[in-house]
């Protein structure tokens, strides 16, 4: 397994150095969603420190013993999250990948502004128009990050997307860049183990990789 994860940091690093990108600048979200704790401490212990969890509950079973083992862990949700589950959310993670919606957006304000923490947002945009999947349309997305960030004052750090399977992810790349560049926002998260090379070459500053790295994931 930390073979696994020397692997695709050379690889990321090659994709990076291949399109002129300097390779630090792509951070590794190591998504380790169904993966128990056992599975994910040879990784934590190669220096990996930022991870993707699909489940609030899940997380919240694993990670509050792992963080405090480890420094500097960050943890990004990167599954759907469900309003009722927005509190727990902001207090176990870093990053909340997968704001979709005003009502949530709101939620998050209200949370923001009781609690004493707060962690970054980022867009998730339903690139393909994908009635099963989660994200904003793309049409409705400079509206929407609008009234996240200057009319609710969220921390919008970034997007992602996650395109669909049966198409050539590259267009969905493009035009996740091409929302974050007309809205300022830096941070891109896109491509998964089968193509964040791809991702990289198109701008992603945040790859989530997961089989690559733990394998299958157990009753797959």
């Amino acid at each position: 397994m930390t073979s696994n994860l020397m692997d695709i940091e050379e690889k990321i690093a090659a994709a990076a150095e291949h399109c002129g990108r300097v390779p630090k600048d792509i951070t590794l979200v190591a998504v380790s969603k169904v993966h128990i704790a056992e599975t994910i401490l040879p990784v934590l212990e190669s220096g990996q420190r930022v991870f993707g969890e699909n489940r609030v509950q899940e997380a919240t079973q694993k990670w509050p013993a792992l963080k405090n083992r480890f420094d500097n862990v960050k943890l990004h949700l990167i599954g759907p999250l469900q309003t009722n589950k927005a509190r727990q959310a902001v207090h176990l993670f870093d990053v909340i990948e997968t704001v979709d919606r005003p009502k949530l957006a709101k939620m998050l304000a209200r949370i923001f502004e009781e609690e004493a923490k707060k962690c970054d947002i980022y867009i998730q945009i339903n690139t393909g128009h994908e009635k099963q999947k989660a994200g904003i349309l793309p049409e409705s997305a400079d509206k929407f990050i609008t009234l996240c960030r200057d009319d609710l004052k969220l921390p919008v750090k970034g997007v992602m997307c996650i395109p669909p399977f049966d198409e050539d992810s590259t267009q969905h790349f493009k035009l996740l860049k091409e929302i974050a560049d007309r809205n300022n926002i830096k941070n891109l998260s896109m491509g998964m183990s089968g193509d964040f090379e791809k991702a990289i070459k198109n701008g992603a500053t945040h790859v989530r990789v997961g089989t690559a790295i733990f394998g299958t994931r157990p009753g797959y």
